[in-house]
């Protein structure tokens, strides 16, 4: 209750709390809450909460010799006094190389190619760790754009880059320390690879592509390369061989499908994901495909364009499907590549024949999931003919 003292006797008989309560009226309810956002409501009746509100004053907690607690009314200054201040950032100095990275970070998607399709945060927050010196993994499905995005950041960097495709790498010594030679002149002598020259070079970009194809030596190269508390290459695993320091400022930016529908790669080391933060890249829409489309080939018909999406998003949702008859779907980068060949003065059915038929297996006749894809194809082709829609083989393979 909101009580009010009188006498100089009351006074003496009331110790005083440090809890005081703002009174705040939402919808039909009136709630006390403190400065911490502790809520009141149950211990003050309804009346007191109510005239408190009305009269635009706080509730001050207080409790005389006998224990009895009141709560009195009391000017809103003495509540707002116990708020914590608020600091006015336009007083706040800040160190003018953090200003710099972060009107470089929310500023940086006007960097972003038109011809990448990728969420603003996820751009920024790949800027953000690159300019932060963190190792990145992208990851999501072939075709999707990793590649692309980290071409792109390297770009929007505007810093010395470096390239390596590790998927296609059979010595990985050779490709990330380098090799012993023979020369009549010079005699038995090393040579250090590129890779080894990339990682002195001060606030070098790393690209890593197709991390997941990699040979597990390789991974075991970089461990100690990718870990912030040691950075440096190991040129010889022998006690007491020279080692390499990773120089200041070295970004390293990795590329890899994960999951088990690519038989091609390997299942990649927790120790070597875990020195990465991970971006994953999203697969586009079909909405959003075609605008790329539209984007890179704009002299192509948009509808046709758009048609192209159309496929490639269908057999993506039939991969997808618990019982889709499609064991993957077309990825963007082909979508694209039909789409430069619909821009050469190829026909729907021609492009389709060389870019996306081969993807799919001929097993099982006019049940396979070419015949599938070709159907699928068929109703987008304008001149309605199925003259070539299957090959005799297939036929014949059917009828036996």
């Amino acid at each position: 209750m909101i009580q009010k003292l009188t006498t100089h006797k009351d006074k003496e008989n009331i110790t005083m709390s440090k809890t005081i309560v703002k009174v705040v009226k939402s919808g039909n309810r009136y709630n006390a809450f403190d400065k911490d956002g502790v809520k009141y409501t149950g211990q003050i009746t309804t009346g007191a909460r109510k005239k408190a509100h009305k009269n635009g004053m706080a509730l001050e907690q207080r409790i005389n010799k006998s224990g009895n607690q009141y709560w009195w009314a009391v000017p809103m200054s003495e509540f707002e006094a116990t708020e914590t201040p608020t600091i006015d950032l336009s007083q706040v100095e800040v160190p003018t190389d953090h200003a710099e990275v972060l009107n470089f970070i929310h500023t940086s998607y006007d960097l972003k190619p038109k011809g990448l399709v990728m969420k603003e945060l996820k751009w920024k927050y790949l800027v953000r760790s690159a300019v932060r010196g963190k190792n990145i993994l992208m990851t999501g499905p072939a075709g999707c754009g990793k590649t692309m995005a980290a071409k792109s950041l390297v770009n929007s960097l505007d810093r010395p880059d470096f390239y390596f495709n590790l998927g296609a790498t059979q010595d990985p010594r050779a490709t990330l320390i380098g090799n012993v030679h023979f020369d009549k002149k010079k005699g038995t002598y090393f040579s250090e690879s590129l890779f080894v020259k990339a990682i002195q070079t001060p606030n070098a970009v790393i690209l890593l592509d197709e991390l997941s194809r990699a040979h597990p030596d390789a991974w075991n190269i970089l461990m100690t390369v990718l870990d912030q508390g040691q950075r440096y290459l190991r040129l010889d695993e022998s006690n007491g061989q020279e080692t390499i320091n990773v120089a200041e400022g070295v970004t390293f930016v990795a590329t890899a499908n994960i999951g088990n529908e690519y038989t091609s790669t390997r299942v990649m080391d927790k120790a070597l994901m875990d020195r990465f933060i991970t971006v994953e890249m999203d697969v586009l829409t079909d909405s959003e495909e075609a605008g790329l489309l539209q984007y890179m080939f704009p002299h192509v018909e948009p509808t046709l364009l758009e048609n192209v999406s159309e496929i490639t998003h269908t057999t993506r949702m039939e991969a997808k499907s618990d019982n889709g008859k499609l064991s993957t779907g077309v990825s963007t980068r082909t979508a694209v590549e039909l789409a430069g060949l619909l821009y050469d003065g190829f026909g729907l059915d021609e492009a389709a024949e060389v870019t996306i038929y081969p993807q799919f297996s001929d097993d099982g006749g006019i049940d396979s999931e070419r015949t599938f894809v070709k159907q699928l194809i068929q109703k987008y082709i304008t001149d309605g003919s199925d003259e070539n829609l299957f090959n005799e083989d297939e036929i014949n393979e059917s009828a036996n």
